[in-house]
């Protein structure tokens, strides 16, 4: 028995100390809502909406971007092959090719054709966009 004894509080005092700091942890420069109720959950709402008011106005700002707008939210997942201004890295430069020359490119992956020795890299990038995705992207990469 005094043999189980070191392990098993071993255990338990681990998951204590883990229990306890995984209920105190908060996200660096991102305001703490897990404790957000009564007072400040009704104030966090009339600054903010209810996240019905939030997906509402999310998607009402969608309608109103242009494509190159559109295109420059869904490059973020782009960057970090081609850079953060398509100048180029582990993938090749985007920055100064045509609209046309994008979606060209991205259909060609998405159909899971070969384009060169990094298309297996691109084929399951490719294949979750949708037709506007790819124009979207094509117009932002364009404004480069």
């Amino acid at each position: 028995m005094k043999n189980l004894f070191i392990p098993i509080f071993a255990v338990v005092f681990t998951a204590v100390v883990v229990g306890t700091a995984m209920a105190n942890r908060d996200v660096v420069d991102q305001p703490s809502v897990s404790r957000c109720i009564g007072e400040c959950y009704q104030q966090y709402v009339a600054d903010n909406g209810n996240i019905l008011d939030q997906q509402r106005a999310a998607a009402e700002a969608a309608k109103s971007a242009s494509p190159a707008e559109l295109g420059r939210a869904a490059f973020g997942a782009c960057a970090a092959c081609h850079g953060a201004s398509g100048q180029g890295g582990m993938g090749p430069q985007l920055a100064g090719k045509d609209a046309a020359f994008i979606k060209e490119a991205l259909t060609a992956y998405k159909n899971r054709q070969d384009r060169g020795p990094q298309s297996a890299m691109m084929f399951p990038t490719a294949a979750a966009l949708s037709a506007a995705d790819i124009d979207n992207l094509a117009a932002f990469v364009e404004s480069l």
